[in-house]
């Protein structure tokens, strides 16, 4: 953890989740409320999906920084941000829905326009006015189940108005996430079919970042959510691929700017096992206080 940030206080942080599994398949949906006025100050980790942040506070709401950009309010987070760091403090604490989406699944969600690579950019940026208007919903809405179903009617809206990937770009990707990120470009081009030079420029096209690059950004997540579950550095190494632990913390830093003790101390790898403990990610991070409630 930078010493800078200021983590929720777990106590008055509670997490509702779906009662039943979100039927978009790659959606992942989760809502975060923090009782009382407390300064909130964490950096996010990167993590293979494309991430949205509904804020649904009163007040200032929510804060981020990315780049050097400065922003309020909902916002989109793209596979790669950097040192993204997200915050705020609101009179009646803060809350906010976040949306994890396949990067498959961004690229009809959000438009192909969209860097889904790294960019941070304000969600009415990208869906202009109808961000407003799904927002004042979600606001309006009685419980968080109600709220998930009007995600997930937004979300469903907008797909069936976009092109998806080409299937050998979804298939590539899905590959990618089953061997945890050890699979060679070389492998990926032949079960699909295509030529290295296609599968690349494809996949670059529509994901936002080459295949290599996505494959290591699997497996980093894999490594990261056994480094938060306490698993020594060396033994992390060998278990996601790595050359040898120097070649994790290379790793870990070109992804996150900290070392792999930082990252193993990350106050939003907490989240993860609370909010999705279905995920890919076999590993959970060590037991946090957070409250997890089914929907309602």
């Amino acid at each position: 953890m930078k010493s800078s940030e200021v983590p929720p206080d777990w106590a008055s942080v509670t997490v509702a989740v779906p009662r039943r599994p979100a039927r978009l398949p790659g959606v992942g949906l989760a809502g975060f409320r923090q009782r009382g006025p407390a300064r909130v100050d964490i950096g996010m980790i990167a993590h293979p999906s494309v991430t949205l942040l509904v804020d649904l506070s009163d007040g200032d709401g929510l804060v981020y920084d990315a780049h050097g950009r400065r922003g309020r309010g909902s916002a989109v987070a793209g596979l790669v941000p950097g040192d993204l760091r997200f915050g705020g403090r609101a009179a009646r604490g803060i809350e906010c829905l976040q949306i994890r989406l396949s990067p498959v699944l961004a690229v009809a969600v959000l438009g192909a326009s969209t860097d889904l690579s790294g960019a941070v950019v304000s969600l009415e940026d990208v869906w202009g006015r109808d961000a407003g208007r799904v927002e004042e919903r979600l606001r309006a809405a009685a419980s968080w189940d109600e709220r998930f179903t009007i995600a997930l009617d937004a979300l469903g809206r907008r797909m069936s108005a976009r092109p998806s990937p080409d299937p050998e770009v979804v298939a590539a990707w899905e590959m990618m996430l089953t061997s945890g990120g050890r699979v060679r470009v070389d492998s990926l081009a032949n079960e699909v079919g295509w030529s290295r030079k296609r599968l690349w420029s494809r996949f670059r096209s529509q994901i936002g970042l080459t295949p290599k690059h996505a494959a290591r950004l699997v497996r980093f997540d894999r490594a990261a959510h056994l480094l938060a579950a306490g698993d020594a550095p060396a033994q992390v190494a060998a278990a996601s691929g790595y050359a040898d632990q120097a070649h994790l913390h290379r790793e870990v830093k070109a992804f996150t700017g900290v070392t792999p003790t930082a990252v193993a101390a990350a106050p939003w790898l907490a989240i993860d096992d609370v909010a999705w403990p279905t995920s890919s990610a076999d590993p959970t991070p060590s037991a946090s206080p957070i409250r997890r409630v089914p929907a309602k």
